[in-house]
């Protein structure tokens, strides 16, 4: 499969000599600008679960799991079997067939539909449910880990924020010289699954980790994050992978001189198994998750890591989740992102739950809460892997101050430079004030309307380069969460934090410079970023304790967790804050 490179690079036109005039503020824009996204407002929007994809094919076929009734003690994988011909007889495209549960999975047009509901055969038939990603999107400026000279123990500034959150040093570098305690559980030989978008293969922190992978999009064997034309995906798997079992010193380009470095995962030695189901949108459906839950199993997870969710539950999911606990596997999920319950599959009753909190262990605005929350983990600015050069590191000046900025995710690379313009709100194309067609840098406040509208209204009227503000807010100062589209044209693009945009503001006029270096590596948030966490703390103890049973895992973690919130378990928080060597200590 081809390198990826950065997508929606900057296609801005040069302005004619005659355009350095301002732009008019009548709403006119600046001659040749080619701005936004390529195929209107919609594609354009940030966030995944906003793009429901119809689940009726242009045929008029509809995708449906189609159970069967059992009789007595017959094992479901003969059911299916029998109903699996029976489904084909009549028409319908059977897409999978389950043994753990007597299912299959089809997609029928209403005829076909119509047969199979009043056949004796057949149970029920639910609704193929569409199931989406659980967090990308870009946290506040961090700086990115850096690595020794491969000759030298690993620096411990490999280890990130999320990770000392989680105490997982304190289980293997318990005297923090960077190097793996011998005998310390580092995850070693323990499987954990990660059912996700699939991942950047040759990432250098994944070199030795990935056993076994899938793609059940493209029916082959390759996990890449692509489709089969190569496109590039958004890159959830390879963040979510990363946080679990990044390699210890076997870093990518972090900084601007693309010098090595990186970050260590919460179990450097786990083995990955890597089921691709998410498209490139980040959306999947509920048939899929189910097929990659029985290859999982059939390769020895122990640990199935779901940083995904949607719709509500069925009969044959609830049976579906409860035969992997039958079978020795934790499920770990996502809680979801909207700020309201808990999702499904983490409110299944076989699924432990995962909401965000952040470095302050306060918990993220946007995670969602409920009686099914079992715990709580790092959600927020999260650094992890990212498909190599897919990632900017973003350097600012302004005078003689260098604010702290963060690149939006998915800008285009490159220095750009500039008189600081202010841009009010971006809501319009006469927003700019003065505004030239010579190029300058927009300081924009969010919020209005959607960053890429903003962004194509001040590019139109000169922008070559858009920096976002920051109100201040419970979030304490950190930088809004922005990204931009995959598709389109755009400038390059930072967002800063609220001390920053104060300085800005008394700051325009002044000359700015940007400068944003590809990297491997990138700090996004969400609820996806936080099952990761536990599911890397389940792998240290089962690598200390094979023999131990998904329930044990889960007491052991719950038990140990840092109490938050009100005193024991609530719906906020679960049982806490997930910590690593707390829950070795537990352990039976």
């Amino acid at each position: 499969m081809k390198r990826w490179g950065i997508v929606g690079l900057l296609a801005l036109a040069a302005c004619a000599p005659e355009s350095s005039t301002r732009a008019s503020a009548q709403g006119q824009v600046c001659p040749g600008i080619v701005a936004g996204g390529m195929s209107g407002a919609m594609e354009a929007r940030q966030g995944l679960d906003d793009q429901q994809p119809s689940r009726m094919d242009a045929d008029g076929r509809e995708a449906v799991i189609i159970r069967f009734r059992q009789q007595g003690r017959t094992q479901a994988a003969h059911v299916t079997a029998s109903g699996a011909s029976f489904t084909a007889s009549t028409g319908a495209n059977v897409s999978a067939v389950y043994r753990s549960i007597p299912a299959v999975a089809a997609r029928v047009t209403p005829t076909e539909r119509y047969v199979l509901e009043r056949s004796e055969l057949v149970e029920s038939i639910e609704a193929d449910q569409i199931w989406s990603a659980q967090g990308l999107t870009p946290g506040p400026f961090a700086r990115l880990a850096r690595q020794a000279q491969a000759v030298t123990p690993v620096p411990a500034d490999e280890y990130t924020e999320g990770l000392r959150l989680v105490g997982a040093p304190e289980v293997w570098d318990s005297n923090g010289d960077g190097v793996l305690d011998p005998g310390a559980p580092t995850g070693e030989g323990v499987k954990v699954c990660v059912i996700d978008s699939g991942l950047d293969m040759g990432h250098p922190e994944f070199q030795g980790a990935v056993v076994a992978s899938h793609d059940f999009l493209d029916k082959d064997d390759d996990a890449n994050d692509q489709d089969g034309r190569g496109q590039w995906g958004q890159g959830h798997g390879t963040h979510v992978a990363g946080i679990i079992a990044a390699r210890m010193g076997q870093g990518g380009a972090t900084g601007p001189r693309n010098t090595p470095g990186g970050m260590v995962g919460v179990a450097p030695n786990a083995s990955l198994l890597i089921a691709r189901v998410l498209d490139l949108q980040g959306q999947t459906q509920m048939s899929v998750v189910l097929s990659a839950m029985e290859w999982c199993d059939d390769q020895g997870a122990r640990i199935v890591s779901l940083s995904l969710g949607g719709g509500t539950a069925t009969r044959s999911t609830v049976e579906a989740f409860q035969a992997l606990r039958n079978h020795g596997v934790l499920v770990v999920a996502a809680a979801g992102n909207q700020g309201g319950p808990v999702l499904y599959p983490a409110s299944d009753p076989s699924v432990l739950a995962v909401g965000a909190v952040d470095a302050n262990e306060r918990r993220a605005s946007f995670s969602n809460a409920g009686t099914e929350l079992a715990l709580v983990a790092p959600g927020v600015d999260v650094l992890s892997t990212f498909p190599r050069g897919l990632g900017a590191f973003a350097q600012m000046s302004v005078d003689d101050t260098s604010p702290l900025s963060r690149s939006l995710l998915y800008s285009p690379t490159g220095d750009t430079s500039g008189r600081l313009v202010d841009c009010g709100l971006g809501d319009s194309l006469d927003a700019c004030l003065e505004a030239t067609c010579d190029g300058f840098v927009a300081y924009v406040r969010p919020g209005a309307v959607p960053v890429d509208l903003a962004m194509a209204n001040v590019m139109k009227q000169g922008a070559s380069a858009v920096v976002f503000g920051s109100d201040d807010g419970p979030a304490g100062g950190a930088v809004n969460i922005f990204s931009l589209p995959r598709s389109g044209h755009w400038a390059p693009a930072v967002s800063v934090n609220q001390a920053a945009s104060t300085m800005l503001r008394q700051r325009l006029g002044a000359d700015a410079r940007l400068s944003l270096a590809p990297v491997d590596y990138t700090h996004v948030s969400g609820t996806s970023m936080a099952a990761p966490y536990v599911s890397g703390v389940a792998a240290l103890l089962w690598s200390a304790r094979p023999e131990l049973t998904p329930q044990q895992v889960r007491d052991a973690l719950e038990a140990s967790a840092r109490d938050l919130g009100l005193p024991g378990r609530d719906p906020v928080f679960g049982h806490g804050l997930v910590r690593a060597q707390h829950a070795l200590q537990r352990l039976p």
